[in-house]
């Protein structure tokens, strides 16, 4: 007679016991069984991809939800507190609650963003302002911070994602970031498109 695929296989040797139908089940189920594990691996990994794409999204602008900006250090001036590379989240402080201690990131005159710790807090007629130091620094900055100035308190740092995120910034991983979405992509179809997780038919099967 005609030749069946394993699922109407399995389903005629329910109705119909055989010794080759009782072999084909069983075969069968074998199959099943490995596609399974296959697919779960896949599934898994594919997963992972996706929730590690998402954290790192989440870490890069994520902080801005909750009324953080994200800064890219690009020296070593506060080694160790926060490392060359590394990304720092800053987040606005009123200039009466900043304190000796305190790392707070600022503009400088000709509009430079530095990070620096708070070493002096000068009160002012206008205001205080902020005499500041690198960790790493042997001697002060010269010209005290303006509160004006400053940007905020740092709060958190996560080392080497300065260093990622300087490069999004760029042409390179602008095109780097479209070509990873696609492969992700990608990675979740194929499997559907190539048809792996579908059942053929195999020679011999039937009644």
């Amino acid at each position: 007679m005609g030749t069946f695929c394993e699922g109407q296989a399995l389903f005629l040797t329910d109705r119909i016991p055989a010794p080759g139908g009782v072999y084909t089940q069983r075969r069968a189920q074998g199959e099943s069984e490995e596609t399974l594990k296959l697919k779960t691996i896949w599934n898994l990994f594919t997963t992972l991809l996706i929730a590690a794409a998402v954290v790192l999204a989440l870490l890069l602008v994520g902080g801005r939800l909750v009324g953080l900006q994200g800064y890219s250090v690009l020296s070593g001036s506060m080694e160790p507190a926060c490392p060359t590379g590394s990304m720092i989240y800053v987040q606005a402080a009123d200039p009466g609650e900043l304190a000796v201690g305190d790392v707070i990131t600022f503009r400088l005159a000709e509009g430079t963003v530095v990070t620096h710790r708070i070493v002096e807090v000068l009160p002012g007629v206008d205001g205080p302002s902020y005499r500041t130091k690198g960790d790493a620094n042997e001697v002060e900055d010269p010209t005290p911070v303006p509160a004006e100035n400053v940007i905020g308190r740092v709060v958190w740092a996560v080392p080497r994602l300065g260093y990622l995120a300087a490069w999004l910034q760029t042409a390179s991983g602008r095109y780097g970031v479209m070509a990873g979405g696609a492969l992700l992509v990608l990675m979740l179809l194929l499997p559907d498109l190539l048809g792996v997780w579908t059942k053929r038919p195999e020679k011999g099967e039937g009644l």
